[in-house]
């Protein structure tokens, strides 16, 4: 199911700057007994990228009723909200647009993820880096080539989701999800602020750890250091939270922080 603007239909203008430059910003929730999960962070996750990526006040108030709406209609779902700058103009200039595009869609739950919760995942390391942009870095912003030629390779593979570095060979995150990963009683992150997308769920592991005391280092650090990891994470607002259980050649058993985060700090 589609809804644009408001309105049930699936049909965009070719004008659009969503179509034509990628112009927007997007945000993918969970949707339980017709609820959307973590609706406020969503929502506040899109605001601070549209500011970001300089777009036109949104109204805020209709995409929050949309998208309340739009998870009533499933019990169990995707909900994904792209946020388009808008049609207007011809160019790169967005000086015309003063009407930004809603767009929400409705999908089923990728059944996968109550599997990969109990028997774990593979990652395997992709050859396609992440370019380095602090001005874009954290957003979740609609320009995807990369994700996609991530994951072309990855189809290539047998592996569940891929392990991505950045153009200098520093860990950054997979292909649709944040990277954790445990050496003894310190947990580390990669470091976000010159590529990656910020997932809420990392957001809110991070805090979740920090609430209980745990260490939390954020760190710009090449694929090497997981094969002294004792423990290897992936999140994002879906899964939301999955243990590792192979990483390239590199075998984990330990699932000592992932039931820890299981019961302290999110509702799988």
């Amino acid at each position: 199911m589609f809804w644009i603007n408001g309105v049930e239909q699936n049909l965009i203008s070719a004008s659009d700057r969503s179509v034509q430059f990628g112009d927007g910003c997007f945000t993918t929730a969970r949707v339980c007994d017709g609820r959307v999960v973590w609706l406020d962070k969503h929502i506040l996750r899109l605001q601070q990228a549209t500011e970001r990526l300089l777009m036109p006040t949104v109204n805020w108030n209709a995409l929050t009723q949309e998208m309340v709406e739009a998870g009533g209609h499933t019990e169990e779902g995707v909900l994904k909200v792209i946020i388009s700058r808008g049609s207007g103009g011809r160019g790169y200039s967005g000086t015309a647009c003063q009407h930004p595009t809603r767009i929400i869609s409705l999908s089923d739950y990728p059944a996968q993820y109550h599997s990969w919760r109990e028997r774990g995942v593979s990652l395997a390391l992709s050859p396609v880096p992440l370019a380095r942009n602090p001005l874009l870095a954290g957003v979740k912003h609609l320009n995807r080539l990369e994700q996609v030629l991530i994951r072309a390779h990855l189809e290539r593979t047998t592996a569940d989701e891929a392990l991505v570095l950045d153009t200098e060979g520093m860990l950054v995150e997979c292909c649709a999800a944040n990277l954790f990963w445990r050496r003894k009683e310190v947990i580390f992150t990669p470091d976000l602020s010159l590529s990656g997308v910020d997932g809420i769920m990392r957001q809110q592991i991070i805090s979740c750890l920090s609430a209980h005391g745990r260490r939390v280092e954020v760190v710009s650090q090449p694929p090497n250091v997981l094969a002294d990891a004792d423990e290897v994470m992936i999140c994002n607002a879906l899964m939301p939270l999955l243990p590792v259980n192979r990483a390239d050649n590199r075998v984990y058993h330990s699932r000592q922080l992932f039931d820890f985060l299981s019961q302290h700090c999110c509702d799988i």
